[in-house]
């Protein structure tokens, strides 16, 4: 099956350079009553289960399930024995025969030809094929080439049938058997649904192509040289070469990125319109003098531009909603301390959340140091946090006693009420749901107000996000970017080992290390062993360590199953240095500081993806001395060889992305947008900054999608999103 030459030469050269004004006045078509809402017709319970757990229920449904890739269909001539393929073929001749074993069906036999050669195909438990598919039926199949002229089928289907030819002509498509190679679309399958008889479900209903509505403005379309989606959708189906089906799926990959970047700035824009926020845009007093004053370093340029563009939000009504993305180090805390300092110093409050225990009295801890003489009361609440130190929190923070709280989840629990909550930091954010962060935005306290009150709220993350990703997962919110490390920070040299000899080594360089006085790191995988698994477990290295190269120290060991306060003491004894060596898993990713560790020895490091060794490696090198970190696991690892190549988190993080694609690197659950199913990010870097760009012109031109060009692509968004994104937006 092919589409017409003609037509796909027309259909992707460069768009007619009309004048913007004639194609801005073009008349928008609607679609007529079509057939891409019919129900698909199945053979078969197993594939009609198939189907709905695709989510195949329409026609519609049918023509958006895209192939993952394409396998070329073997003449009969060209097969060789052994060989799984794909054939085109014409039945010549078909019966049944007796198996002489008790329980089992009649075989099918058949003679089937393509015009190069004919072959005999065997047909497994499926007696009733002798009428489905008789003399001069066209069929697809799939299977196993044997010796002797066999052919074993695996899945089977019509290649079409006179109706799908006669449906297929109007979208120009031509159909029928081809007797040389040709690539055949492989789609996405399930039990009792094959890829084959998805193909052939696409082939009969190829005419409905024509169905399909143009959600793109014909102005948008030419300025960004787009062919149109009817065309797109065929040459992804049963485009003949791979450059008129790669256009086709970079058109249809631009309309993805451009409904889900609309999404993100219709969110964005929803939520400023719903709600206000204090203004605090007095003159900066106490924030001004800690930061000029009390602040026991210099800030960073980057500090100091972030600190700038927060400013300028705080001095808004509309809530701030703003990403701080910063390296592990570079002083994300200090940023977020001068934003609550603003709250503060206007007789507001100020929180921070994080999402672990430890994490949060890291945040206390430093905000404690970084504000000498308690200049400001501020009070921690956790689980952990004791019943009558609780209820004495809560009545503080009602009262507007209490000016900063820190904390974890207790934070968002329905007990708390602040009295004046304007400004929250949300620390680590995408480790909190969506439903978590809005109950931290509803606790702006006060009174009922109309809009609604929410505090500014500014998200931090050492988890570097490539713009790509942050655009497609982040892009209803500000961004804001700290590279540059404060100085003093130490450069930490990396290295894969995966030899006894550099075991050996390595054991040496921690002892040469403990013995001038610092501190390590041993991180495992697992707390305990396991059968499954071999790899090495925190309490077992524990044991092992503090008896044998480690036994002139005094090592300790951590883990998530510990009590909270058994944690608390070990990380006491670490951080006052009457530890040594701490033994852990992966639990001290975030929210440890101790200047004073200076090596990280990281067992069976293949196992932690690149962002979460980049994380753990940034618990050493935050002091004096240059430090150490050593990954156990194969020196071919693509992932282990980029740690020991870069120190730039953004840079790793664009490698994570190049070598496990948009998958979870960022979790889509968190940001409560679908994954893309066209797109692919990173190959679609430059096609959805377009997008964007596009994106934001409609949004500044027509945010409720009102315009008469703009009608189908509302209908998309409703289709994608539901009907409330695709509604206009009302003053």
């Amino acid at each position: 099956m092919r589409v017409a030459a003609a037509s796909f030469a027309t259909a992707f050269a460069s768009p007619t350079p009309l004048a913007d004004a004639e194609l801005a006045a073009a008349p928008v078509h609607y679609p007529r009553p079509s057939r891409l809402a019919d129900r698909l017709a199945l053979e078969g319970a197993k594939a009609q289960q198939g189907a709905e757990a695709l989510g195949l229920l329409t026609v519609g449904d049918l023509l958006g399930h895209l192939p993952r890739d394409r396998r070329e269909a073997r003449a009969l001539s060209q097969l060789v024995a052994g060989e799984t393929a794909t054939v085109l073929v014409e039945v010549l001749s078909i019966a049944s025969r007796p198996v002489r074993r008790r329980g089992m069906r009649p075989l099918v036999e058949a003679t089937v030809a393509d015009g190069t050669g004919t072959v005999k195909v065997t047909f497994f438990n499926q007696p009733w094929l002798v009428q489905k598919y008789p003399p001069g039926a066209r069929l697809m199949l799939h299977g196993k080439y044997e010796a002797s002229n066999r052919f074993t089928v695996q899945g089977h289907a019509r290649a079409g049938d006179a109706g799908g030819s006669e449906l297929a002509r109007e979208a120009g498509v031509e159909t029928g058997v081809d007797t040389g190679a040709e690539a055949v679309a492989h789609y996405p399958a399930t039990e009792g649904l094959s890829s084959t008889q998805i193909l052939a479900l696409v082939r009969a209903h190829a005419g409905a192509i024509a169905d399909v509505p143009e959600p793109l403005p014909a102005l948008l379309r030419t300025r960004e040289r787009l062919p149109g989606r009817r065309c797109a959708l065929a040459a992804v189906h049963f485009g003949a070469g791979e450059q008129e089906q790669e256009l086709g799926r970079r058109r249809l990959a631009f309309d993805e990125l451009l409904l889900v970047q609309l999404a993100l700035l219709r969110r964005r824009r929803l939520r400023r319109r719903g709600a206000s926020a204090p203004s605090l845009s007095a003159p900066p007093d106490l924030s001004a003098r800690w930061l000029e004053q009390m602040l026991p370093f210099t800030p960073t340029g980057d500090q100091l531009r972030a600190i700038a563009e927060i400013d300028a939000d705080l001095a808004a009504t509309r809530p701030m909603q703003r990403l701080l993305m910063g390296e592990v180090g570079s002083g994300k805390t200090v940023v977020a301390l001068w934003a609550l300092l603003r709250a503060v110093e206007q007789g507001h409050q100020g929180a921070l959340m994080a999402p672990t225990e430890p994490l949060a009295e890291q945040h206390f801890a430093t905000i404690q140091a970084l504000m000498p003489g308690q200049a400001v009361p501020i009070g921690l609440l956790t689980g952990s946090t004791p019943v009558r130190r609780r209820a004495d929190l809560l009545g503080k923070l009602a009262s507007g006693e209490l000016a900063l709280i820190v904390g974890t989840h207790a934070l968002i629990e329905e007990p708390v009420r602040f009295a004046a909550l304007a400004v929250a930091v949300v620390d680590e954010q995408h480790r909190f749901g969506v439903r978590q962060r809005a109950a931290l935005d509803a606790k702006a306290g006060g009174r009922e107000t109309d809009p609604p009150a929410r505090p500014h709220v500014l998200h931090m993350t050492a988890t570097p996000i490539p713009r790509t990703l942050a655009l497609s997962q982040y892009g209803d919110l500000d961004f804001t970017i700290l590279r540059e490390l404060p100085r003093g920070r130490q450069p930490i040299r990396t290295f894969v080992c995966s030899t006894e000899g550099e075991r050996a080594r390595a054991y040496d360089r921690i002892r040469e290390e403990l013995r001038a006085g610092r501190q390590a790191f041993v991180v495992c995988p697992l707390v305990t062993e396991s059968e499954l698994l071999a790899v090495r477990a925190a309490t077992a290295e524990f044991e092992r360590l503090r008896s044998g190269e480690l036994r002139d120290f005094r090592v300790v060991l951590m883990h998530g199953q510990l009590r909270p306060a058994d944690k608390h003491d070990v990380m006491a004894q670490f951080a006052s240095g009457a530890a040594n060596v701490l033994v852990a898993t992966s639990v001290i990713e975030v929210g440890i500081d101790v200047p004073n560790a200076t090596v990280m020895l990281v067992e069976d490091a293949e196992r932690y993806g690149i962002s979460q060794l980049h994380q753990l490696r940034g618990r050493i090198g935050r002091g004096e001395h240059a430090s150490l970190c050593l990954l156990f696991g194969s020196k071919g690892s693509p992932r282990l060889k980029a740690l020991a190549d870069h120190t730039d988190g953004f840079r790793l993080a664009e490698i994570d992305l190049e070598l496990r694609g948009e998958g979870e690197l960022i979790g889509t659950r968190q940001s409560g947008l679908a994954q893309f199913r066209v797109a692919e990010l990173p190959r679609d870097r430059e096609l959805q900054e377009r997008a964007r760009v596009r994106a934001e012109a409609i949004d500044a031109e027509d945010p409720g999608l009102e315009q008469p060009e703009h009608a189908l692509l509302a209908d998309a968004m409703a289709t994608v999103f539901g009907a409330e994104a695709g509604a206009p937006i009302r003053a």
